[in-house]
């Protein structure tokens, strides 16, 4: 090799080697440009306080979630009351999450990973939109299929392929940047009936109880005298199954309900079952579920009526340092009781989807709400 081609060759090192810098200076300030940093945050823009709208959308569902005052309201769901304990917990957990992983994708194989948009056809991942009192978008991502990851010491057969470690983001803004983060979101639903609050009436301290159809004669009606005496037929008729009885006692005071329905009166069918319920509080809980026609579940409206006493009766003999403590203590479970009876007041209003096998204590009839026979001893 003589002199004049070896400078050639240095030449050409030279423009290939800033080509090739030229090039990895290009992908650096895209990567950085993208936000997706390993170890970098998700959102790091964002901020929670800025933060009044959040919509969800994926193939199926939408649901927006808007702060109204102090609340949190869903607006599929005419303006029910929402979850804030869920809200926060999804906003605080975005702003938070960092990227594990990061890689370029095209937009072909976007669907792949199921982060293609929900509205485009199949591959539809689960669209996230954050937005601030004027309707100004603050951040924007797709949530898309979960990363899964072996664990051979789980012995369910759900866990045979691996359990959720994370999950495939794309963030608008990104380009064709994909990445991972180590949270595989699973609350990040966009079906309305996922983020309403579960706040729910609840009757306790129940005298008597009754059920039967609407503007009809109560199939069974049970009561007792006291507070922690024992339930019996208020009009006789057989003796009663005290297991039956606690069930359906306890079951007011613990229902729960699946969605909120707004326009039951369309597809409930049948007449409806009426439970009324008075409590040792004076109050009057009527409850009236209604068949959904198809299916298990069933429409339910409550009312709550009535006033807590305004004042105790003394015990016989109470001495006057135990009376103070004593109506100090009463007066404090009234103003607590007040303050639950006009949260379920305003619940009443709406119209709740609750399954059969929740409500399955109140739907007995009377023979079943009958004490099963023993056999006679030969």
């Amino acid at each position: 090799m003589n002199r004049k081609h070896f400078l050639y060759l240095v030449i050409a090192l030279v423009v290939l080697g800033g080509a090739g810098l030229a090039l990895v200076w290009q992908d650096i300030a895209a990567y950085r440009a993208s936000g997706a940093k390993i170890g970098a945050k998700l959102l790091p823009g964002l901020k929670i306080a800025d933060v009044a709208e959040i919509r969800l959308q994926d193939p199926k569902h939408q649901v927006t979630l808007a702060r109204k005052e102090k609340t949190w309201v869903v607006q599929e769901r005419g303006g029910y009351p929402a979850s804030f304990q869920e809200i926060s917990d999804l906003i605080i957990k975005l702003v938070e999450l960092k990227v594990t992983q990061s890689e370029q994708v095209g937009a072909s194989l976007l669907p792949r990973l199921e982060l293609a948009d929900p509205g485009n056809g199949g591959g539809g991942g689960t669209l996230i939109e954050f937005k601030d009192g004027a309707g100004k978008v603050l951040a924007s991502l797709v949530l898309g299929k979960k990363v899964l990851k072996k664990d051979p010491l789980n012995p369910l057969p759900a866990a045979k392929d691996g359990v959720p470690a994370g999950r495939y983001v794309r963030v608008a803004g990104g380009k064709d940047t994909v990445v991972v983060v180590s949270d595989p979101l699973g609350k990040a639903e966009a079906n309305p009936g996922k983020w309403l609050n579960r706040d729910f009436f609840k009757a306790d301290r129940i005298r008597t109880l009754a059920a039967g159809p609407e503007g009809g004669a109560p199939h069974w009606r049970i009561a007792r005298a006291e507070e922690w005496g024992q339930w019996k037929f208020a009009a006789g008729g057989g003796d009663l199954n005290p297991g039956a009885a606690v069930a359906a006692v306890n079951k007011l005071g613990s229902l729960s309900f699946d969605d909120v329905a707004l326009d039951s009166g369309k597809e409930a069918s049948g007449k409806p079952l009426v439970i009324v319920a008075e409590t040792f509080d004076n109050l009057v809980y009527t409850v009236k579920l209604a068949g959904k026609g198809k299916g298990d579940d069933y429409f339910v409206g409550f009312a709550v009526k009535g006033e807590p006493p305004k004042s105790r009766t003394p015990e016989k003999g109470e001495k006057p340092e135990d009376k103070e403590r004593r109506d100090k203590e009463f007066a404090e479970s009234r103003k607590r009781l007040e303050e639950r009876i006009a949260v379920e007041q305003a619940l009443a209003k709406w119209t709740y989807v609750i399954n059969r096998r929740e409500l399955e204590p109140l739907l007995r009839s009377r023979e079943e709400m009958v004490a099963p026979r023993r056999d006679a001893k030969s």
